[in-house]
């Protein structure tokens, strides 16, 4: 005789919830837009390849994710399933709405100019689908999201989706670095380079700790580490937002102003003010995340 188990081997509330709705409906919009990308819209250069992996992780991601919950695999596998959801919806967020401004930007136009209308059609279509994607993503962060006295994963508090939004505006930051941002002709310069790599690597290393649950590894109190780190990367990203902008913008250095003889593209001016604008960005971050950290309980 067959037992009855102790309860549906299917969850129903990972598709029928608030939460799976706005899974459901990122599966749909990624689906979409780069089905219309692939089909006819097209893309190309780096641009165009970022947008297009953008999408199909996103989807991969979140199939996985919601083939985990209704089937309740995830109970099988050895992370800490609500720090990786959280976490992934925040990286997901930044990704699609960075994808969805770079490609209307680069790609997508109102006139039929240098490409038929039936390709600008499937563009703009694209376009207001990668928007949708966004939202769809946003709403997960916002519905999944720690409440105020709500005991809950770490990376669903203010504090550990800002890890996610810090390590994704490095990115940024290395992004213009390698750009020809001239970084190594000043040990000044090459010292904010070490700030934004070891701010970046412990962040990482954060987040990995809490997705895969080994936050129990350390010789100290989770908490407090987080705290002593958010601090020290204050400190170092002070240092970089006074050293950068002397080192590029100072006329003893480098130059306050663009020169005329930038091409469009290719200017280690404009990979300076990128990085000098993303410090300020991160710093800000850090401050908030630091506020944040004294009150958080998880």
């Amino acid at each position: 005789t067959m037992e009855s188990s102790g309860g549906p081997y299917l969850n129903t509330a990972a598709v029928a919830s608030p939460v799976g709705v706005a899974r459901l409906l990122q599966v749909a919009f990624g689906c979409t837009t780069f089905s219309l990308v692939a089909h006819q819209g097209g893309f190309s250069a780096a641009y165009g390849t970022f947008c297009m992996f953008v999408w199909c992780f996103c989807f991969a991601v979140t199939i996985f994710i919601i083939t985990c919950e209704f089937t309740r695999l995830h109970s099988c596998l050895s992370i800490s399933w609500g720090n990786f959801t959280a976490a992934f919806a925040m990286l997901a967020t930044l990704m699609s709405i960075t994808a969805a401004v770079i490609y209307p930007l680069y790609f997508a136009q109102f006139g039929c100019y240098s490409i038929s209308c039936k390709v600008r059609d499937f563009r703009i279509a694209a376009s207001v689908f990668a928007g949708l994607l966004f939202i769809a993503y946003a709403v997960e962060v916002f519905l999944t999201r720690a409440k105020p006295g709500q005991v809950t994963s770490y990376m669903a508090t203010v504090s550990g989706l800002l890890k996610i939004v810090q390590a994704f505006v490095a990115c940024i930051i290395f992004g213009a670095l390698v750009n020809d941002s001239q970084y190594s002709n000043y040990v000044a310069t090459q010292w904010c380079v070490a700030v934004y790599s070891f701010c970046f690597v412990v962040t990482v290393v954060v987040v990995a700790f809490n997705v895969t649950g080994r936050t129990a590894m350390l010789r100290c109190p989770f908490e407090r580490f987080v705290v002593i780190y958010t601090f020290v990367a204050i400190l170092m990203y002070v240092s970089a937002a006074v050293i950068w902008p002397v080192f590029c913008f100072d006329s003893k250095y480098g130059s306050p102003w663009r020169p005329y003889q930038c091409s469009q593209g290719k200017c280690p001016w404009d990979s300076q003010l990128v990085i000098a604008i993303f410090t300020y960005v991160n710093l800000v971050l850090y401050i908030v995340d630091l506020a944040y950290s004294q009150r958080i309980r998880f």
